[in-house]
């Protein structure tokens, strides 16, 4: 039953369960909020400011494994057979991955001669939580079934890979239009760790063989590590409240905490009329842990005969107590935990990302067959790639898109993307001007939502800005 609840808990963390990638809102320079995917893209306003805690917020869902709805499908197969199925179906390349981000404040402004004004600087600071695990599939397995059937085969700890924390990011972006072709563009980061667990490149096995002594033979070669920073101050209830708890919270987002330094780098080129590149560089940084550490790391090799059945000759002098005693403590000494306080750095997941765009369409005048001057191209297609690091290897995405701008307040962008968890995504995203106000719309994965529960991946973008042409 515990083995049962377990993997349940497992899958409802999968279905709330985030990635970063944010397709739709990349390229969308009526939005000032591209300029955090894109430092050097192409900029549309003198001035903006987010209003606070709702120019952007980003949630999204995703898992490359099973879902809510294999386990819990009205299909008239037996659960237990069902639950099984969604275990062996996974491997230990599946994963679930789980990021979130606010804007807390942001805002920018154009620089530079009253003429030309052909720079930009925008700054701003978010909070984003990001989580990655791999599905520990020889764990699981080991768990459900035992080892009594499992003789002489091995698991491999390996298998355990994950990594989450929680970061405050305050950042200064610069960008300049250097002609009516090319801009290019820089921000810098101070990042504040709020939490961090890790316990990434682990290593060993676990084998069960027939004994000498006994009827089984136990080995462990084991070289694991769990590297926390954050974490155990606010576990230790002999230390804290909750009210100092939140104090401590609070002063870590701004800069309280571990800190580390990055930095985001892109352009954009305009190739002629209707043809342009861009792409740019995120999160190129690190972190530096030196504050409220706590590392716990096993390493050796391990044996372990198990239970003698057999009771001791009384002539030993050994009561039963001692006997059951001394079988507890050996398998307690058996696993030797190091915890220390060492420093340690995490590196940021950097993405990539790029893309080829074409523009067509410009708006004819109604009393005549020529076109409005200095209006723009009503449509665009396109093409963006999309890379993060992750720890076993890169995840990768594609997306084509179609931009419209259906009127001077309305634009809108529809994209279809290929990634890690389904090959049938399509979103679509809506900005909306009233005035000096903007508001913006962005969901995906709208072929999920006739149910939910059997989704692989859901997003949800929206902000809100005042923005000055």
């Amino acid at each position: 039953m515990k083995n049962y609840l377990t993997f349940w808990g497992l899958i409802l963390f999968c279905l709330t369960s985030y990635t970063q990638n944010k397709q739709i809102l990349y390229g969308f320079s009526e939005i000032p909020q591209a300029l955090l995917l894109n430092p050097g893209g192409k900029i549309t306003n003198k001035w903006y400011v987010g209003m606070p805690l709702l120019s952007h917020v980003h949630v999204s869902s995703g898992t490359t494994g099973s879902t809510v709805y294999d386990l819990f499908a009205d299909n008239g197969v037996a659960f237990n057979t069902k639950f099984r199925k969604a275990i062996y179906g996974m491997s230990n390349k599946d994963f679930f991955s789980f990021n979130e981000q606010i804007d807390v404040f942001s805002g920018g402004l154009a620089m530079g001669p009253s003429y030309e004004k052909n720079q930009y600087l925008s700054f701003g600071l978010y909070q984003e939580l990001d989580f990655i695990g791999y599905f520990p599939k020889d764990y699981v397995v080991l768990a459900l079934e035992g080892n009594q059937n499992n003789i002489n085969k091995i698991f491999d700890a390996g298998d355990l890979n994950a990594t989450a924390e929680v970061i405050s990011v305050v950042h200064v972006g610069y960008n300049k239009t250097l002609n009516s072709k090319m801009s290019f563009g820089f921000r810098g980061k101070i990042y504040s760790s709020v939490m961090t667990v890790s316990s990434k490149r682990n290593k060993g096995y676990f084998v069960t063989t027939q004994g000498q002594n006994n009827t089984y033979n136990h080995v462990f070669d084991l070289n694991l590590e769990l590297k926390t920073s954050g974490i155990s101050h606010l576990l230790d209830d002999d230390n804290s409240s909750l009210e100092q708890d939140l104090k401590t919270l609070r002063r870590r987002l701004f800069f309280g905490g571990n800190l580390g330094l990055g930095f985001d780098v892109g352009m954009s080129y305009q190739i002629s009329n209707q043809w342009s590149v861009d792409g740019s560089l995120l999160d190129i940084g690190f972190i530096h842990h030196s504050k409220d550490i706590e590392n716990y790391k096993v390493e050796g090799v391990y044996t372990f005969e198990g239970v003698n059945p057999i009771f001791p000759e009384s002539g030993n002098n050994q009561s039963a107590d001692a006997y059951w005693s001394e079988i507890e403590e050996d398998f307690e000494d058996l696993f030797q935990v190091d915890t220390t306080a060492s420093k340690f750095t995490s590196w940021r997941p950097v993405k990539l990302n790029a893309s080829i765009n074409y523009a067509f369409g410009k708006r004819s005048e109604k009393e005549c067959t020529c076109v409005k001057e200095d209006s723009g191209y009503l449509n665009a297609v396109g093409l963006q790639l999309y890379v993060i690091k992750r720890p076993r290897r890169p995840q990768l995405a594609i997306t084509s898109y179609y931009y419209r701008k259906l009127f001077e307040w309305l634009r809108i962008k529809a994209t279809y993307t290929v990634d890690s968890y389904s090959f049938s995504n399509i979103g679509m995203g809506v900005s909306a001007h009233w005035g000096a106000i903007n508001f913006y719309l962005m969901a995906d994965n709208f072929l999920e939502y006739k149910n939910i529960y059997d989704a692989e991946a859901v997003s949800l973008q929206l902000g809100f800005n005042y923005i000055f042409k």
